[in-house]
């Protein structure tokens, strides 16, 4: 098993979460987060006074899949949320030792289906 966590930005996530229905990931988490990578933050000017937001809104998606998903999943979330443009995101693959759901202590690959 594999944690597949991706950081996009937030307009790209409702169509993705679409396609991750369609190939039938079994379940996932969503944080809304903030941050900046190589942009560094941007300067405004909001009635006459300069502000400067060095955090950007994002959204992290994260999932467990079984390892033959992974590169089928990694490749939907890059056609999905690619603009182009600097801030587009990243992913990354962890992998996962153990699952257990709690209700009902099931284990593995199992507990995630």
């Amino acid at each position: 098993m594999k944690k597949v966590e991706s950081v996009i930005r937030p307009e790209s996530f409702p169509v993705l979460r679409e396609k991750l229905d369609e190939v039938e990931v079994n379940g996932l988490t969503v944080s809304e987060v903030a941050g900046y990578g190589k942009q560094k933050g941007l300067e405004g000017v909001f009635r006459g006074t300069r502000y400067e937001i060095k955090l950007y809104p994002k959204v992290k998606v994260e999932m467990i899949v079984d390892e033959d998903q992974v590169d089928q999943i990694v490749n939907l979330i890059k056609e999905t949320c690619i603009t182009g443009e600097t801030g587009d995101g990243k992913i990354f693959i962890y992998p996962v030792e153990n699952v257990i759901r709690i209700r009902t202590g099931e284990e593995g690959k199992e507990a995630i289906i």
